[in-house]
């Protein structure tokens, strides 16, 4: 049997060309959107959490970003903890109330659907992250033709 001959990883080693770029780092014109819609369950994939980063991605390189959290979606931006409400039970058990504030507080705008709260997951307003705007579910198809029509860039996330 052959001898491996090359010395173990270390911390700090590094395994593909992290500094090359290929692409030009695109960024808004004045007046672009930008919507990032949520139709995936919290903690069932790296989906959500991955479109996250992606909304303050775009909400930084200019564009005005919006979030629509519908469906199961709106599990991304309820309210949790353990034993209490903002308590960590494991690590990243608060990655998308984290990252849903900070892109709000970068300037973000987040919605989450009243039918898919209540209806679907028995929750009220008042479970939502602080800063989240419910809206009609009547508003959902509405908020993404208004998107389309004004040529936003548009992601949907699915799962």
């Amino acid at each position: 049997m052959p001898a491996v001959q090359k010395p173990a990883h270390t911390t700090g080693d590094f395994f593909v060309d992290y500094e090359e770029k290929v692409f030009e780092d695109v960024k808004a014109q004045p007046g672009e959107k930008a919507l990032v819609k949520f139709h995936t369950v919290a903690f069932e994939g790296s989906i959500g959490f991955v479109n996250m980063l992606q909304a303050t991605r775009l909400q930084r390189k200019g564009y005005e970003t919006s979030i629509l959290l519908y469906g199961p979606g709106v599990t991304l931006g309820i309210q949790r903890g353990f034993p209490l409400l903002g308590d960590e039970a494991f690590p990243g058990h608060q990655n998308y109330t984290t990252q849903l504030n900070k892109f709000m507080a970068e300037g973000g705008k987040v919605y989450a659907c009243r039918f898919a709260l209540q209806a679907f997951y028995g929750h009220g307003e008042p479970s939502l992250i602080e800063g989240i705007r419910p809206i009609s579910p009547l508003d959902v198809l509405d908020m993404t033709l208004i998107h389309t029509r004004e040529n936003a860039f548009i992601l949907d996330s699915w799962s």
